[in-house]
């Protein structure tokens, strides 16, 4: 089986093409009678869903998984604990099972990206949730000691009450352009004109 997509993928760090690759591989491989089961790169097709933020078809691949490969791959557990987080919304936890294993060079630049992608994610969660955060809870979510969360987040532009340890949340300006429409400006126009005489 040609994994060359893949591997091309991957080492152009094309994360987000990943989870199509491996489902387009594995059909094409399926409808060709070839038995890929034990060959099968299962914990970065995993984490591509993961990564797409497509935990319902990360559900299905890790049921359709054989248990022999389950028993035989600890790299394959530890991506669906990620998953298992996400699935159970313990943001904090996702961070624990990204650390919790020593990954093999093959998908640690995935992983890598996962996590820094992950971690963007959670902060603009924040700015959408709160107005105001501790320094715990905002190194929770950031998967950060709170040093690191607070360097990170008054880089951002947010402030810390030191006495009580809390963040001022920095909302994000909004720039919305108005298209001028002629035909409106036009009536406006009329309308004003239709009023002053």
């Amino acid at each position: 089986m040609d994994l060359s997509p893949l591997t091309d993928a991957m080492a152009a760090g094309s994360y987000e093409k990943i989870a199509d690759i491996c489902d387009n591989l594995m059909l094409q491989a399926s409808a060709e009678g070839i038995n890929f089961q034990n060959d099968w790169p299962y914990a970065i097709h995993l984490l591509a869903h993961i990564y797409n933020g497509d935990i319902n078809s990360a559900r299905f691949l890790w049921k359709s998984i054989p248990v022999a490969v389950k028993e035989s791959q600890p790299e394959v557990i530890a991506v669906w604990n990620i998953g298992q987080k996400l699935w159970t919304k313990d943001y904090a936890a996702v961070y624990q099972a990204l650390c919790a294993f020593n990954w093999s060079s093959q998908i640690q630049p995935f992983v890598t990206a996962f996590s820094e992608s992950y971690t963007k994610k959670m902060f603009q969660l924040l700015l959408a949730a709160y107005s105001t955060i501790s320094v715990k809870d905002t190194s929770l979510f950031l998967g950060m000691n709170e040093n690191e969360a607070t360097k990170y987040v008054l880089n951002e532009g947010w402030s810390l009450d030191s006495a009580s340890q809390m963040f001022a949340v920095k909302k994000q300006s909004i720039v919305s352009e108005q298209k001028l429409d002629a035909g409106k400006l036009q009536r406006l126009t009329e309308y004003v004109f239709h009023l002053e005489h």
